[in-house]
């Protein structure tokens, strides 16, 4: 199955709505539209976007928000894309300006459609260092206007700066993902702002309004401080690490 046509199944299926109900707003048949989702067809960009409208994707990207790297590792591109361009342009090697859609005379599968089914369902989130400068970024999906029950526009990674927290499994150069916080959670791995810049500590509340800041390198150490000598920004929610 096409990636693609795992979102369009999905938000199918978020809506509630049947192979039936589907095709009978877009005016094409339930086979065409389950071939559709499965990746067996290729559809042309109009009956892409009657599709995608049906089952409430709206249209607010545009082309020059994504790259080729970023519609790649959401879109199965070479299931899709390839097939119909060599339908187009048989026993001809394709130049990139073709595989990216082709030219005015033979357009084949147009760029801007996978772009558009993009829109609502992913966020292009950066990732930052430990001076809050954007470094990379990863496309991640949206669910019910959220990423991880936080503001899409709110969340973003930070590359660990150092291996202080390894006794964690965070090693230096691994992402995590974090989401706003407005103070320490028990236990929880927190995003710190120090006059360092970020910093990253596991946080243990304790008596007295204060909190333990554990980090773990070759020996796990720990300071307590008062709950209002500690700026929490943020707590990690995931990690991606480097095999």
């Amino acid at each position: 199955m096409s990636r693609l046509g795992d979102l369009i199944r999905l938000e199918r299926t978020r809506q509630g709505l049947t192979f039936k109900q589907v095709a009978k707003k877009c005016g094409v048949s339930d086979k065409y539209l389950m071939e559709v989702e499965s990746g067996k067809r290729i559809i042309a960009d109009d009956q892409a976007r009657r599709i995608l409208k049906a089952i409430g994707l709206q249209e607010t990207r545009t082309e020059a928000e994504f790259t080729l790297d970023d519609i790649a590792a959401t879109v199965d591109l070479q299931s899709a894309v390839t097939p119909t361009l060599q339908q187009v342009v048989p026993d001809k090697k394709l130049t990139k300006k073709e595989k990216q859609g082709g030219d005015g005379d033979n357009p084949a599968v147009p760029g801007s459609i996978w772009l558009d089914a993009l829109a609502g369902v992913l966020k292009h989130v950066p990732v930052y260092n430990a001076a809050m400068k954007e470094v990379d970024h990863r496309l991640l999906p949206i669910t019910n206007g959220k990423i991880e029950g936080a503001n899409p526009d709110k969340v973003y990674y930070l590359s660990a700066p150092d291996n202080l927290m390894r006794g964690f499994r965070v090693m230096k150069g691994d992402y995590l993902l974090v989401v706003p916080a407005s103070g320490p959670v028990d236990g929880a791995l927190m995003v710190l702002d120090t006059p360092f810049g970020k910093v990253l500590r596991k946080t243990v509340l304790m008596p007295g309004f204060q909190v333990m800041l554990q980090t773990y390198d070759d020996r796990c150490e720990s300071e307590i401080k008062n709950l209002n000598e500690v700026t929490v920004v943020g707590k990690c929610v995931r990690l991606e690490a480097e095999l």
